[in-house]
């Protein structure tokens, strides 16, 4: 029964994931692109200003159940800096070849705008609710800006079977096997000490998910990329032909990996296009979430940091992913995933190292994840339940991870976490293109200085910050 189930959701996934959905996220992209007069380029001294800028650690003080800033992007990245980042673009390249990047880079330019767009409009709808929390995202957008309340609660339910499964289940598993492997770990004993770990974090509220996702992801990525940029750096010789390569099959066909049968330039866009989206997830909801919680003198400032977002998690980390691989050659043994990168770091590395390397970055990325998708979580749970059950039911997101540990075939459930990441991906777009007049008026209002739709002053009076008493631009 099972088994007829997966097969018959495994058709909903082709459909709900075939072309036009990756074409309608490109062209949102696109389109808010050219609507901001490419302000990723324009305006990247604004953008540089207000987030690398602002990195400094406590440089910024917040009042009651605020993120700061930096904090925010570092929940984001948290959220997104996973397993996408690493087996999704090894198995990228072992599908769609080298060419594969190229689109994915190509995406990513784009894509900064249209998580922008969405934060922008997160960080503006966002309300404060009877537990004195701020909340914000699509589900808040696309009640309080368009009325859809149908629209927003398929978005919750989505978003919520989304992080059950991908962050609570999913990456707990994959984690539990990939040390099992390794280190002949009990995978039950792994998934449980994540457990744990998320739920001492999470529980102190997002003040404490913000302070430990500053310190984490940091370490993690710069740890996770050190690595990587020795193995290009023993490697160097061979960058000239990788990039030639990167940039020749993205418009022609390749020999397949490993004596395999030749890739089409379609299946490197379909690749390339599909593993970036799903790695910084622009135009999927995720992000304003998180950045509704931040203390921010207006929503277009806070919006940036999702062009900051994207650049640092597919242009930066995915490509040192794909330049390793592809400059030890390692894709001529036929591997696929993460197998992939290990051969790639064990060309450099004893193969005890790179072990420990690719595993330890597979344990620390998945912890993250996990910690930032409870964000989502409780979000959605406290759209479509209220904020009183929350104290009994946010328990639910410890326990999947544990229960499935010693399971051996669970990855046959991404299936379901693919379908509901559509089901929030699609009503996220529709709402962003309605509302994208709101999002051309609140970057206008930023950046001439006006601020009109400011929220500067961050305590109890503000207007925007309480939900109640704010001038809506027009759509």
């Amino acid at each position: 029964m099972l088994n007829s189930l997966l097969e018959k959701l495994a058709v909903v996934d082709t459909f709900v994931w075939g072309p036009w959905t990756m074409w309608f996220l490109a062209g949102v992209a696109v389109y808010f692109t050219v609507r901001s007069g490419f302000f990723q380029i324009a305006g990247l001294s604004y953008i540089a200003r207000n987030t690398l800028g602002r990195l400094k650690p406590g440089s910024t003080t917040v009042k009651g159940q605020l993120m700061t800033p930096v904090q925010a992007a570092a929940t984001s990245l948290a959220g997104t800096v996973g397993m996408g980042n690493m087996a999704g673009v090894a198995t990228a390249l072992s599908v769609g070849g080298p060419g594969a990047i190229f689109w994915m880079w190509l995406l990513a330019f784009f894509g900064m705008m249209s998580k922008t767009a969405e934060i922008t409009l997160g960080v503006y709808y966002r309300e404060r609710g009877p537990d004195g929390q701020l909340r914000g995202g699509p589900q808040y957008t696309i009640q309080r800006g368009l009325g859809w309340t149908p629209l927003a609660l398929l978005f919750s339910t989505g978003m919520l079977i989304n992080a059950v499964f991908a962050a609570s289940m999913l990456q707990a598993h994959t984690v539990g096997r990939a040390l099992l492997a390794s280190y002949s770990l009990d995978p039950y004993l792994a998934t449980s000490s994540m457990a744990v770990i998320t739920a001492i974090v999470v529980l102190g509220g997002v003040r404490r998910i913000g302070r430990f996702s500053e310190r984490l992801v940091p370490i993690m990525t710069m740890a996770y990329l050190a690595g990587g940029l020795v193995v290009i750096a023993v490697n160097f010789e061979a960058l000239p032909a990788v990039l030639s390569s990167i940039f020749s099959h993205a418009f022609s066909a390749t020999a397949g990996a490993g004596g395999a049968a030749g890739i089409a330039v379609s299946t490197a866009i379909k690749q390339g296009m599909a593993r970036g989206m799903l790695s910084n997830e622009a135009g999927m909801g995720t992000a304003p979430m998180v950045h509704a919680t931040a203390q921010t003198c207006h929503p277009f400032q806070q919006g940036v940091w999702g062009a900051f977002e994207v650049f640092f998690d597919t242009i930066l980390i995915c490509s040192i992913t794909a330049l390793a691989i592809l400059s030890t050659g390692a894709m001529d043994g036929g591997e696929s995933g993460i197998e992939l990168l290990l051969v790639a770091f064990a060309e450099v590395f004893p193969f005890s190292v790179a072990s420990i390397i690719v595993s330890g970055s597979i344990a620390t990325f998945c912890l993250s994840t996990q910690i930032g998708f409870y964000v989502y979580f409780e979000t959605c749970l406290v759209n479509l339940v209220g904020v009183r059950p929350i104290r009994v039911l946010r328990w639910l997101y410890f326990v999947p991870g544990i229960v499935v540990a010693g399971v051996a075939d669970v990855d046959r459930l991404w299936v379901v976490a693919n379908i509901a990441v559509a089901a929030v991906a699609i009503p996220n777009l529709v709402a962003m293109l309605c509302l994208s007049g709101v999002f051309r008026t609140l970057m206008r209002d930023e950046i001439s200085g006006e601020r009109a739709y400011a929220t500067a002053n961050v305590d109890d009076t503000d207007p925007v910050l309480r939900g109640i008493g704010a001038t809506r631009p027009d759509a």
